[in-house]
């Protein structure tokens, strides 16, 4: 099967900061992929190179076979890559479903704004969030924000869902049902690349996770195989995870 998205030595530096170095990596259809690291990795920065926020200054991506890395944002988005950012922040002024029309309608190509809003209703419902179509955005609650925040990106229409921190704030029955919505995503044909630093998260709902340490890739791998990785544990994990996940396993 064809990678739906390939990154080849990749760079991308602000004036002597170098963010992102030769990153080289593929990622397949249907697919959740991991992408931890410490702060100030470049994880961010990837997602908005691979986005167009930034354009790399060296290397290549290409996307279902379509290099991208030289579109406007509003070109890759329409060839089916969407994102949420960290810092959630809706149409205050719109209500709920009116946000997730917007992205149907400018970013998804619907006919008009009543086909958008009844592609967005059917993504509201999908994020359990219907009930409150009619609502404020600036009335939801952090959760539910995030889960706007998600049937924003899914209006899209996206073969690439990039998710940038999205359990950041939640309880712990929050993030249970945010995973769910992660995993269910799969059955819509998407492919998750997810920025996360709760390894509990990455751990349960990635079959592979990469790893950026001052811009570089220094593992890629099943969620087994990068918690032993020397090279992680030094650079994120710390020798007392690693000692605590050999003990769950002894």
């Amino acid at each position: 099967m064809n990678p739906i998205l390939q990154l080849r030595e990749v760079s991308r530096h602000f004036g002597g900061l170098l963010a992102l170095d030769n990153v080289s990596f593929d990622l397949r259809p249907n697919e959740i992929v991991g992408l931890i690291g410490p702060n100030g990795a470049g994880k961010t920065t990837l997602v908005n190179v691979v986005t167009g926020v930034f354009r790399p200054n060296a290397g290549r991506i290409v996307f279902d076979g379509q290099p991208i890395d030289k579109l406007k944002s509003y070109s890759i988005s329409r060839l089916g890559i969407a994102r949420t950012f960290q810092v959630v922040q809706p149409f205050p002024e719109m209500t709920v479903v009116e946000n997730v029309a917007a992205g149907a309608l400018f970013a998804a190509g619907a006919k008009d704004l009543e086909s958008a809003k009844e592609l967005a209703i059917e993504h509201l419902e999908f994020v359990g969030l219907a009930h409150l179509a009619g609502s404020s955005a600036s009335a939801l609650t952090l959760a539910d924000r995030k889960r706007l925040e998600l049937a924003k990106s899914l209006a899209m229409d996206p073969k690439l869902l990039l998710l940038d921190e999205v359990n950041a704030g939640l309880n712990p029955v929050e993030i249970d049902r945010s995973l769910e919505l992660i995993r269910s995503l799969v059955g819509k044909g998407i492919t998750v690349l997810i920025i996360e630093h709760l390894m509990k998260v990455v751990m349960s709902v990635c079959s592979r996770i990469i790893v950026l340490h001052h811009g570089q890739m220094i593992s890629d791998g099943t969620p087994s195989e990068v918690g032993k990785d020397p090279h992680v544990i030094k650079a994120y994990l710390g020798s007392r995870y690693a000692a605590r996940e050999e003990g769950n396993m002894a």
